[in-house]
């Protein structure tokens, strides 16, 4: 069983987080939140509030043990682009590119051991 947690509209730029999202890829949620909470960047801590969440789904909505979870994906896409800017030197147009992301998380449980 899957369980998702999204945390949309984060004003940072995608670029600064899409590594740690490939970085907890496929691994337990135990070792994923001990990468995230010993990292000191703001992708981090996003990140680390999605998962979290997820984890609380998976513990209250679908009634999954924690201990059996692994991170399936970990997504972060760019969201909309606040276009801003000033006037520089010869009335020339600065523009200045808010930018915006999601965080999407799913969770999953580890595959059954095959028996021999």
């Amino acid at each position: 069983m899957e369980v998702k947690a999204l945390n949309r509209f984060v004003r940072m730029s995608n670029k600064k987080a899409i590594d740690l999202g490939r970085a907890i890829q496929g691994k337990a949620v135990a070792e994923a939140v001990t990468i995230l909470q010993f990292n000191e960047r703001k992708g981090a801590r996003q990140l680390l509030k999605t998962l979290k969440s997820a984890i609380a789904n998976a513990e209250n909505n679908a009634n999954l043990d924690v201990d059996e979870l692994i991170v399936k994906q970990a997504v972060v896409d760019c969201g909309p682009t606040l276009k801003r800017g000033s006037f520089g030197g010869r009335g020339q147009f600065k523009p200045m590119l808010r930018r915006s992301s999601h965080f999407r998380v799913v969770l999953s449980e580890k595959p059954a051991k095959k028996a021999k």
